[in-house]
């Protein structure tokens, strides 16, 4: 295997080459990052690489717990569930990091909390409405001179610093900021707030010393918490976008264009974190995209429409659009663009005396000549059942309205550029700015009320550099730097037998990438690089060279819209290889990217035909400067697949995790996105080991309903896992560890009380002779999605980029004071500024120390298959992660509601009257019918969605088939 740098997850673009670092001595290195400076772009001038470099780093002694609190918290919560810490790691070298955390200073030590309630309640856009209603009660004369001194949810809970005047009750006429008065008819809320309870903010003081003697963790403390994150994000709230949970945008120079008509705006994320002895702001940097206001007639031209068939169905969908044509501003959510001009959609209307167009219902009723009549389309404002068209060039996109949908290749790719900044730039932008516009001053008015001072910077606490493992081949033994090593003429372990595979060549318009037959010269010579690099590898490729089939020319996306028509033909021609049992694998050559073709590709192999696909990209594979190290990288790939072994981790590394027959459980559910068709199925994929050196990872999947958090049928899955691991080691694990992925802190309790009882099932039903097998077993969360960041202190501890090293574990300073948790940087972040992940051990049978658990993830996350790195996330959770994604395929056409997606368009023709044509015989929604009460149409609305997502549901079925065909069960087809 030639030399190469195979990527993984959180793995940055191949690095300098080998050698570059070595010999170079710590202080020369350090030295080198003190005088790099790094680059300035959009959010501000160049900063030093090490940020506050000389700043005297102060290590807050007290910031863990003390073993005589360890032991008490280890007595108080004894059992497997939910267990205390047993300690503090001690392995590897200490480092002085700083974390974006802040300490709050002071705090009040009462505050009054009041129930809001509004009526009536808002017949559409609830949650803006009612802040909109707020908004406007708060100027009141009897709330505005206590505006200061008040904090809410923009809902229903108001918090007070001081007793507020009873009984608070008034009433405001809606109208929407902009407007300088109502309009007539506007609508009236009534508005009361009752008094509800004074909250001691003593329990969470307690808490944060480890005083917990009669302390309910979610009773007492989550609610002072919560008051107090209400507090500290008003100033925000006020001045900034909300999008995403406590993340709020500002529309300032913080900011770059990554499209014709898409912004990304720099955001800051704020929430209160108990820490040890005090409590914490943890403040981080968030980027989103948002869309450019102005004329949604200007965006959809910036969009160059071709046709009305070609605009993507979630095309500015959930996007807040206002019109004036009544001469007030009203506020609207797009639900779908339509695809049909003004003058082609047509409607009943009784006023006009029977069918009359959009166009014409304008001119008529509002003396209104549109000049899109016929080149824009209208939009859908209603819902299910009930369809609302207003032309597009009445609209206006409102500031502050997020991107929901997919971004294309260029948007992405400059989203990722302006949001790749380092450490040092980040910590620059939050100390600059961030607390500035959060409105942590200490001059706020209404922090000033509460009595809230948050410190000035940020804390500094204690990390650990863990060593890493030794890599080895089965020829040679590469040296491991930076989380990283280098491959140079090694072999794999184990070779996969490919001695009966086929080439698929999918012709699909692109004449330069284009092959003349199977004997095309390029075509036998990219076999034969292909199948040597294989060979060289340890692979057993066979004395034979593949079979090769093309397909025909696949029909242009103009003339197959979804490219039904294209998949067929890639079936036909796929089938034509004969039984699909005796084939070791696919490689199909792809001649260009297209959101249908390799979706299809995967799911009809790993659905359809049971057979393991490899796709490969013609632009990249014949690029002669890189494809030694391309195919190298496909090798990996193909090697695991095949259930061959690609590296072993040399000497103890795993430790503790050998010593018995133990088997790695990852788990995961990947929901449907905002692009989704609505009532889109969730997919739950659960991987586990099937060998003492924890390579291969088979798996299993289900669907289950949409956006449900738990695993359903989880007791089946692990039931299939168990009979993996005993087909191919023929023994039951003695230990089973779970890392469970995609779980939120709220959802800890969930999993031991809904997953957990499935496992235990598992356990009882794996073995009739024997029922109470129960192998020890652990739970791990492994937490991605939060915002913890850990910069170095000074240049010994960081990378040549100023992140921290790999192996960089924290326990200590923002780790839970209950819960046994560390966050652990295993990877290299060459690129940006490092995640580390969040593990947390929710449920142990095992007795785990600190020490044990991180030594542990850390060595396993240097055994990802596919990478020559230590990859950010331990790899059964990642490989959960990635099985999941391949699920998507199968279901391709509910999760992306492209252009022509037949699931998308039977759902909106069939699924309550979305279609094109459902305006015929019912109301715009541009006259208000006035025939149901609210309640009853609100009923028959919820009841008109829940039936058409049911039917989606059930459509999702019945693509998804069977799932995975028996073919693939004990193998890695999904890498």
């Amino acid at each position: 295997m030639s030399q190469q740098r195979a990527r993984g997850r959180g793995a940055p673009p191949p690095g300098p080459g080998p050698g570059r670092a070595r010999g170079t001595s710590t202080a020369d290195r350090a030295s080198s990052l003190s005088r790099t400076a790094s680059r300035g772009d959009a959010f501000g001038p160049p900063v030093p690489l090490i940020y506050s470099k000389g700043l005297p780093v102060k290590l807050d002694p007290g910031a863990h717990a003390p073993d005589e609190l360890i032991v008490r918290l280890r007595r108080a919560f004894s059992g497997p569930e939910r267990p205390a810490r047993p300690g503090y790691g001690t392995l590897g070298r200490v480092v002085a990091l700083r974390a974006n955390f802040f300490a709050l200073e002071s705090m009040p030590d009462t505050i009054y909390e009041y129930i809001v309630q509004i009526t009536p309640e808002p017949k559409s856009q609830k949650p803006r409405v009612k802040r909109r209603v707020l908004a406007l009660f708060e100027q009141l004369p009897i709330l505005l001179p206590f505006v200061n001194d008040i904090a809410h949810d923009s809902a229903q809970r108001l918090v007070s610093s001081k007793p507020l005047p009873e009984p608070i009750r008034g009433s405001v006429v809606f109208f929407e900021e902009g407007d300088a008065r109502p309009p007539q008819n506007a609508d009236k809320y009534n508005v009361e707030v009752s008094f509800h309870k004074e909250l001691s903010t003593d329990p969470l003081k307690r808490f944060l010393t480890g005083d917990i003697a009669n302390i309910d963790k979610v009773d007492d403390v989550d609610p002072i918490i919560s008051a107090l994150n209400l507090v500290m994000q008003r100033e925000a709230a006020q001045q900034g976008w909300r999008f995403g949970r406590n993340r709020y945008f500002f529309n300032e120079k913080h900011k770059a264009r990554i499209g014709t008509r898409t912004w990304a705006l720099l955001g800051f994320y704020s929430s209160i974190r108990p820490g040890n002895k005090l409590a914490l702001v943890n403040v981080n940097i968030c980027m989103s995209a948002f869309h450019e206001p102005g004329k949604l007639s200007d965006a959809l031209r910036a969009f160059g429409l071709a046709s009305f068939e070609a605009i993507p169905r979630e095309f500015m969908r959930k996007v807040k659009v206002s019109t004036r044509y009544r001469g007030f501003k009203r506020m609207m959510t797009i639900q779908r663009i339509v695809g049909v001009s003004a003058s082609r959609q047509t409607f009943t209307c009784q006023e006009f005396g029977g069918t009359t167009s959009i166009k014409d219902f304008f001119f008529k009723k509002y003396n209104i000549t549109l000049q899109h009549a016929d080149d824009l389309p209208v939009i859908d404002v209603g819902s299910p059942g009930k369809p609302r068209f207003i032309p597009a060039e009445l609209c206006d996109i409102e500031p502050g309205e997020p991107h929901l949908g997919k971004l294309g290749a260029k948007e992405t790719s400059e989203m990722l550029r302006v949001a790749s900044r380092r450490p040092a730039e980040n910590s620059a932008v939050i100390m600059e700015n961030g607390l500035k516009r959060l409105g942590y001053d200490p001059s706020t008015s209404v922090l000033q009320s509460f009595r809230i001072r948050v410190a000035s910077q940020m804390i500094a606490i204690p990390g650990r550099e863990l060593p890493p493992p030794s890599v080895t081949y089965g020829k040679g033994v590469p040296r491991v730097q930076n989380g990283s090593w280098n491959i140079l003429d090694v072999k794999f372990h184990l070779g996969g037998r490919m001695r009966n595979w086929k080439v698929l060549v999918v012709r699909d318009g692109v004449e330069t990438l284009s092959f003349r037959g199977p004997t095309d010269e390029r075509l036998i010579n990219f076999i034969k690089a292909f199948r040597n690099k294989c060979k060289n590898s340890g692979m057993d490729v066979g004395p034979d060279p593949p079979t090769i089939l093309a397909t025909d020319q696949l029909p242009q996306v103009k003339d197959d819209m979804g490219r039904r028509r294209a998949l067929e033909s890639i079936s036909r021609t796929i089938e034509a290889f004969g039984a699909a049992k005796d084939i070791s694998f696919v490689l199909c050559l792809l001649q260009k990217k297209d959101d249908y073709i390799y979706p299809g590709i995967k799911r009809l192999c790993a659905v359809k035909f049971g057979i393991r696909s490899q796709c490969l990209l013609l632009e990249k594979a014949l690029n002669e400067k890189k494809q030694d190290q391309y195919l190298s990288n496909v090798a990996l790939k193909v090697n695991t697949k095949l259930g061959g072994i690609n590296h072993r981790l040399g000497g103890d590394a795993l430790g503790w995790l050998t010593k018995e027959p133990t088997i790695l459980v990852g788990m995961d559910v990947t929901h449907p996105g905002p692009a989704s068709v609505p009532g889109t199925p969730s997919i739950a994929g659960v991987v586990a080991s099937v060998d003492r050196d924890f390579v291969q990872f088979p798996a299993s999947l289900r669907l289950q309903k949409s956006k449900q958090e738990g695993i359903a049928d989880l007791s089946e899955m692990i039931i299939e896992r168990l009979q993996a691991f005993r087909r191919r080691s023929n023994i039951l694990p003695k230990r089973m560890m779970v890392f469970r992925d995609g779980v939120s802190e709220g959802q800890y309790d969930k999993v031991i009380k809904e997953e957990l009882p499935q496992i235990f099932e598992a356990f009882k039903r794996i073995d009739p002779k024997n029922p109470r097998y129960h192998p020890t077993l652990s739970i791990v969360i492994c937490g991605k999605r939060h915002n913890a960041r850990f910069y170095p202190t000074d240049s010994e501890f960081a990378d040549r980029n100023g992140n921290t090293r790999p192996g960089t574990v924290v326990d200590k300073g923002v780790s839970s004071m209950l819960d046994f948790d560390f966050y652990l940087q295993a990877h290299s972040g060459l690129q940006g500024t490092v995640k580390p992940t969040h593990y947390v051990v929710i449920y142990d049978e095992s007795s785990l120390t600190a020490d044990m658990v991180q030594q542990g993830v850390h060595a396993a996350s240097y055994l990802y298959a596919r990478a020559t790195k230590a990859v950010s996330l331990v790899p059964p959770a990642y490989y959960a992660d990635i099985v999941c994604e391949q699920a998507r395929f199968w279901i391709h056409g509910f999760l992306n509601q492209g252009p022509g997606s037949d699931a998308a368009s039977s759902t909106d023709d069939g699924g309550g009257g979305l279609g094109a044509g459902a305006g015929t015989g019912t109301e715009t929604g541009i006259g208000d019918s006035g025939t149901r009460s609210s309640a009853s149409a609100s009923t028959a609305m919820r009841k008109a969605r829940e039936a058409a997502e049911q039917r989606v549901y059930e459509a999702a079925k019945r693509m998804w088939g069977k799932g995975l065909h028996a073919n693939l069960q004990d193998v890695m087809f999904y890498l």
